[in-house]
C-alpha cells in the first residue's frame, strides 16, 4: 500500500491543480481550432500542444533546463524566431501590387491606428482601475491590432513576456477569424455602390523596381527609425533574395524549410507560456477583449481611409481594399475580394487588396519600432 501511495503521490493526477486542468482544456481547444476548424493551424496546433505539455505536473520540458524552456530563451527572449519568420514572410511577399499603386501605403498606415488606439484604451482602463497594465504591457497588447503574429510575439517577448501566451493566442486567433470579423465592419461602413466599384488594372512592375524597393525601404526606415530595422530588415532581406534571382536555393530554403522549422519551435515555446497562474487572470480577459477591439478599429480605419481616397482620387478606389491594411497576409486581401464579388460578380479586387495588405506588414513593423524605441527602457 505504501508503494501504491508513493506512485499515486508522484503521479500527475495527484499533483494537478484546477488551473493546470483548465489550461490543458484550453490547449485542447486550440488543437481543435487548428485541426478541425483549420484556424491558423501552423501556429495553433503547435501552441496548443505546447500548452498541454507544459501544464502536465512533473513535466520539466518547459522549465529549468528543459528543451522548450531553452528554446524559449534562445528563440523568443532574444527575438530570433520572430525575426527569422519575418525573413521567410519577406521571401514569400510580392511587392508588385504596392509598387504599381504606391498610394495604397496610406491604407496600410491607416489600419495601424488600431494599435495606438488600443494602447490608449489599455492605459485608460488601468487608470479607471478596471485593469492593471503597465505602459509596456499596453503597447504589447496594442500590437494585436496589426494582425501580425510574429510582430506581436516579438514585441510581447521584449516588453511584456509575462503576457506572451495570452497575446499570442489572441493575435493568431483573431487572424484566423478574419473572415468572420471583417465582413460585418466592411459592410457597415460602405454602401452597395461603393462595394461594387471596379478598379483599373495595375501596371506591370519592372524587375529593377522589385530589386531596388526592399533596399530603399530598409534604408529609409532604418535611418529614420532604427528600432524598426530588425523586423523590417529581415523582411526586406527575404524579399531581396526572392526578387534578385541569383540565390534561388537560399530563397527556397527561407520560404519553406527554415520558416517551417522555426514555426514548430516558436509555437511550442509560446505554448509554454500558457501557464494557469499567468493566463487565468482578469488581465487575460482584458487582453482578449482589447485585441478584438484593436482588430476592429484597424479594419474600420483602413476602410474609412479608402473611402476618403476614393472621394479625392481621380481614379476609382474600392473602399473594401482598405480593410486589407491589417497585415493578415493574404487572408485579409481574400476577404476584401470575396465581399467585392458579392456586390459585383465582375469585380476582382485580390491584387488591388494585396497592395495595402503588404503595406500593413510594413506599417505594423514600423509601429512596433515606434513603441519599442519609446518604451524599451
Amino acid at each position: 500500500m505504501e508503494l501504491i501511495d508513493l506512485i499515486w503521490e508522484g503521479s500527475g493526477l495527484y499533483q494537478m491543480s484546477w488551473r493546470q486542468l483548465v489550461m490543458i482544456a484550453v490547449g485542447c481547444l486550440l488543437l481543435y481550432l487548428g485541426i478541425v476548424r483549420k484556424f491558423e493551424p501552423l501556429l495553433l496546433v503547435t501552441i496548443g500542444f505546447g500548452g498541454v505539455l507544459s501544464n502536465i505536473p512533473g513535466v520539466e520540458i518547459a522549465t529549468g533546463d528543459g528543451l522548450l524552456h531553452l528554446v524559449y530563451v534562445v528563440g523568443i527572449e532574444t527575438g530570433a524566431f520572430p525575426l527569422i519568420i519575418f525573413m521567410g514572410v519577406g521571401a514569400m511577399t510580392d511587392f508588385g501590387p504596392l509598387l504599381a499603386n504606391p498610394k495604397t501605403l496610406l491604407l496600410g498606415a491607416a489600419a495601424q491606428f488600431g494599435i495606438f488606439a488600443t494602447v490608449l484604451g489599455a492605459v485608460g482602463l488601468t487608470e479607471l482601475g478596471w485593469m492593471d497594465f503597465t505602459i509596456q504591457q499596453a503597447a504589447a497588447i496594442g500590437i494585436i491590432g496589426g494582425a501580425d503574429g510574429p510582430t506581436a510575439i516579438y514585441v510581447a517577448g521584449q516588453l511584456a513576456p509575462e503576457l506572451l501566451g495570452a497575446i499570442a493566442v489572441a493575435a493568431y486567433s483573431y487572424m484566423a477569424m478574419v473572415p468572420m470579423i471583417q465582413p460585418p465592419i466592411m459592410r457597415a461602413l460602405t454602401t452597395e455602390a461603393e462595394r461594387a466599384i471596379k478598379m483599373e488594372q495595375l501596371r506591370q512592375v519592372s524587375k529593377s523596381e522589385r530589386i531596388l524597393f526592399p533596399l530603399l525601404l530598409l534604408l529609409l526606415v532604418a535611418l529614420l527609425l532604427p528600432s524598426a530595422a530588425p523586423l523590417l530588415g529581415m523582411f526586406c532581406f527575404g524579399n531581396l533574395m526572392k526578387e534578385c534571382g541569383v540565390v534561388e536555393r537560399l530563397a527556397d530554403t527561407t520560404q519553406n524549410a527554415l520558416i517551417n522549422i522555426v514555426t514548430i519551435f516558436l509555437g511550442l515555446a509560446v505554448g509554454t507560456k500558457l501557464q494557469g497562474e499567468q493566463f487565468l487572470t482578469v488581465n487575460t480577459i482584458g487582453i482578449l477583449l482589447l485585441g478584438v477591439v484593436a482588430f476592429a478599429i484597424g479594419t474600420a480605419s483602413g476602410v474609412l481611409m479608402a473611402k476618403l481616397m476614393n472621394r479625392l482620387s481621380s481614379q476609382p478606389i474600392n473602399p473594401l481594399i482598405g480593410a486589407a491594411g491589417v497585415s493578415a497576409v493574404p487572408m485579409a486581401a481574400r476577404v476584401a475580394n470575396k465581399v467585392g464579388l458579392e456586390a459585383n460578380r465582375q469585380n476582382f479586387l485580390l491584387m488591388h487588396a494585396m497592395a495595402p495588405n503588404v503595406a500593413g506588414v510594413i506599417g505594423s513593423a514600423i509601429a512596433a519600432g515606434v513603441l519599442w524605441s519609446q518604451l524599451a527602457n
